[in-house]
């Protein structure tokens, strides 16, 4: 049956899984009380970071004695900050089910190369047994929700209360749209391009007191660069802590960031966060209950992503031609809402298999969802149109 070319479109069609959208209303005009020209270390500049570290205390409800640093190189440099400064003082676990999982592996195991590290993963699509990570005796590494995979950890209550060791936590597309159970985690890393629709190359750094301990109790067999070291003479640099940056940060990204934290907090704090997110990720996922041609990658609801929300093409004739023309499909639905303008950058990510990515965060509008499902069923009905026009 012929599907009709939809009426009407998204008003905000940037559904990127990071960048990811900005927040609702915003304008340049936000960035005006931005202190450009001027030093981080000025009392101005410190006075922003400081103020940005408080914010994000308070939105993300994160524990008074925790420490939070603003870091070089997004979630990537805050997560090897972490890994090169606290691994090899026990054994550790490593979780992967996804690419970036996949990759904090390889630093470990190739890079740190750490022989009394085990690696515990699962395919796209499902989590690995958590009941095999012994979170009681050894580290672990583990992102709490798989980008790529669209695939969460629905709580953390495998992990023990009691450890020994640490919880390193890569929680980039979680933070700002999921709970976290902050008693369980002692590592916490996210960037600002991503759940909070803030611009790029700034990382957080979270640390419990547990893994402050570790840092000014134990020192690596490897030499670390200076922008991984956050102790002096074997105590924590807590100027890190309070806004005195490691490198030079972007005030014109520190102001991008704290008016997303307002808006945040306008919108109910991390409570109000949530809710949008979940509001979102169900328009696309009851539109994926009932349309035949498209599914969940995430094999189990309980572990579905409420951000990044990935889909493959369960179209029987589709699949049934293979992987190849899966992929094609897949990338000609993207290509066509971007041409039409209907929406950006909805891909699989590179290393995922081969299907969309629809980012379903907080600063998305749920009216924005519901107008993008019938662009993609019509678009998915001219991918397969040609498909069957060349089989003719």
């Amino acid at each position: 049956m012929p599907v009709t070319r939809p009426a009407e479109r998204p008003r905000t069609p940037f559904f990127s899984s990071g960048p990811c959208a900005k927040r609702p209303g915003w304008t340049s005009d936000v960035l005006k009380d931005a202190p450009l020209g001027r030093s981080h270390r000025a009392k101005v500049g410190k006075a922003k970071l400081k103020l940005a570290i408080d914010l994000t205390r308070e939105v993300l409800q994160v524990p008074a004695d925790y420490r939070i640093g603003i870091v070089p190189a997004s979630d990537t440099g805050a997560v090897e900050m972490a890994l090169w400064s606290l691994l090899g003082a026990r054994s550790v676990d490593l979780l992967a089910w996804e690419s970036f999982g996949e990759g904090w592996v390889t630093d470990v195991v190739k890079q740190l190369k750490l022989t009394d590290a085990r690696v515990i993963k699962s395919g796209y699509g499902e989590l690995p047994n958590l009941a095999e990570v012994d979170t009681k005796a050894r580290d672990v590494v583990f992102t709490w929700n798989g980008t790529t995979s669209g695939v969460r950890v629905p709580n953390a209550d495998w992990i023990a209360a009691d450890r020994e060791g640490l919880t390193i936590c890569d929680a980039t597309s979680a933070a700002f749209s999921q709970r976290l159970d902050w008693p369980k985690l002692d590592v916490v890393t996210f960037s600002w391009q991503k759940a909070l629709g803030g611009e790029a190359a700034h990382g957080m750094l979270i640390l419990s007191p547990r893994a402050v301990q570790r840092l000014e109790s134990y020192t690596p067999s490897w030499p670390l660069p200076k922008i991984f070291r956050m102790t002096k003479g074997g105590k924590l640099i807590e100027g890190i802590f309070e806004g005195e940056t490691i490198n030079t940060p972007s005030m014109l990204c520190v102001e991008d960031y704290l008016d997303a934290l307002n808006w945040a907090k306008r919108e109910g704090g991390l409570d109000g966060l949530v809710a949008r997110s979940d509001r979102n990720a169900k328009v696309i996922l009851d539109w994926v209950g009932r349309t035949p041609w498209i599914a969940n990658l995430a094999a189990d609801p309980a572990t579905a992503s409420n951000t990044s929300v990935c889909l493959v093409i369960a179209d029987p004739e589709v699949v049934a031609k293979g992987k190849d023309t899966v992929a094609a499909v897949a990338k000609g639905i993207a290509s066509t809402l971007e041409k039409e303008g209907v929406a950006f950058d909805i891909g699989a990510y590179r290393d995922a298999p081969p299907g969309l990515r629809i980012w379903c965060g907080a600063t998305v509008e749920t009216a924005d969802l519901e107008a993008l499902t019938p662009w993609l069923d019509w678009a998915f009905a001219q991918e397969k149109a040609k498909l069957l026009a060349q089989a003719a």
